[in-house]
């Protein structure tokens, strides 16, 4: 695991603590606050898997991008 994989999973944990910790101690209902805390994991986890997906995507660009260098390449030296 990379430092930057490192601190977005250090910081997705810290919004999801804050964001934990502020509806908590809002001055709400319980079933208001269950709500407010399920409506924001699902936020949180969209979020996340959008850009997991946009994290992907890139990958597989920078992917195909190397392997078309090295087929020309090896094109070059045959």
């Amino acid at each position: 695991m990379n430092d930057t994989t490192k601190i977005l999973i250090a910081f997705a944990a810290g919004a999801v603590a804050g964001a934990a910790v502020g509806i908590l101690f809002a001055p709400d209902k319980g079933s208001e606050t269950r709500r407010r805390i399920g409506e924001q994991g699902r936020k949180m986890a969209d979020s996340m898997k959008n850009k997991l997906l946009a994290g992907k995507e890139k990958f597989d660009t920078l992917k195909e991008g190397i392997r078309q260098t090295v087929k020309e390449e090896i094109a070059e030296l045959a």
